[in-house]
C-alpha cells in the first residue's frame, strides 16, 4: 500500500511538472513536458496494475495466481517507445528552429491570431451596438420628453392667447359700451338743457291768472 501511494504521488508530481511546461512557449520546455508527462503517466500506469508478484512466466508447477499483471507493464514499455519517438521529433524541431530564428520558442500562428483578432473585434462591435442603442433609446427618450414640453408650452401659449383674445374683446365692447353710455348722457343733457331754454306754453297759458 506504501509503494503504491508512493507511486501515485511520483506520477502526480511528475504529470503536473510536465503539465506546466508544457504550457510554455520554447521548445525545449515542452520537450521536457512531454517527457515528464509520459514517465508521470507510466507511474500511474505501473500503480494500478495491482499487487505485486512473480514474472509472468508459464513453465511447469507456476502458480498463476502469485503472477503479476503483465498487461500494464506491456503498455508502460508501448509508452517508452512512443515517448521516445515523441523526444527524438520534438528534438529535432527545437534544433532547427534554433538554426533559423536562433530561438526556440513558438511563434504565434497567423491564423490564431487572426480568430483572436476577430472575436476581440466582435466583442468591441457588440459594446459599441449596446452602447450605441442605450444612447439613441436616451436621446428618443430626451427628444420625447422636450416634444411634450413643447407641446405643453404650446398649449399653455394657445390658452394664453385665447384668454388675452377675450379680454381684449371684454375691454373692446366694455369701451363701446361706455361710449354709448356717454353719448346717450350727452344727448340726454343736450335735451335737457333745450327743454329749459324753451318757454313753457302752459307757463305762458297760466301765467296771467296766477
Amino acid at each position: 500500500m506504501t509503494g503504491t501511494l508512493a507511486l501515485v504521488c511520483c506520477g502526480g508530481v511528475l504529470f503536473a511538472s510536465g503539465t506546466a511546461l508544457l504550457m510554455a512557449r520554447p521548445l525545449t520546455r515542452i520537450l521536457l513536458g512531454i517527457v515528464l508527462i509520459g514517465n508521470g503517466v507510466n507511474l500511474l500506469v505501473l500503480a494500478t496494475s495491482g499487487a505485486a508478484g512473480r514474472a509472468a512466466l508459464l513453465y511447469p508447477d507456476s502458480d498463476p495466481g502469485r503472477m503479476a499483471d503483465p498487461l500494464p507493464q506491456a503498455f508502460i514499455l508501448t509508452a517508452i517507445v512512443i515517448t521516445l519517438a515523441v523526444t527524438a521529433f520534438l528534438v529535432t524541431m527545437a534544433y532547427r528552429s534554433w538554426q533559423h530564428s536562433g530561438n526556440d520558442d513558438v511563434p504565434d500562428d497567423i491564423e490564431d491570431i487572426r480568430v483572436v483578432r476577430r472575436a476581440t473585434y466582435a466583442e468591441e462591435r457588440e459594446r459599441l451596438r449596446a452602447a450605441y442603442r442605450k444612447r439613441r433609446h436616451e436621446y428618443r427618450a430626451l427628444a420625447r420628453g422636450e416634444e411634450e414640453r413643447e407641446a405643453r408650452e404650446h398649449s399653455a401659449y394657445q390658452r394664453l392667447g385665447t384668454a388675452r383674445d377675450r379680454y381684449r374683446e371684454m375691454r373692446r365692447r366694455a369701451r363701446a359700451d361706455a361710449r354709448v353710455f356717454r353719448a346717450r348722457q350727452a344727448r340726454a343733457e343736450e335735451t335737457a338743457e333745450e327743454i329749459e331754454g324753451e318757454d313753457d306754453p302752459w307757463q305762458t297759458i297760466l301765467g296771467a291768472d296766477r
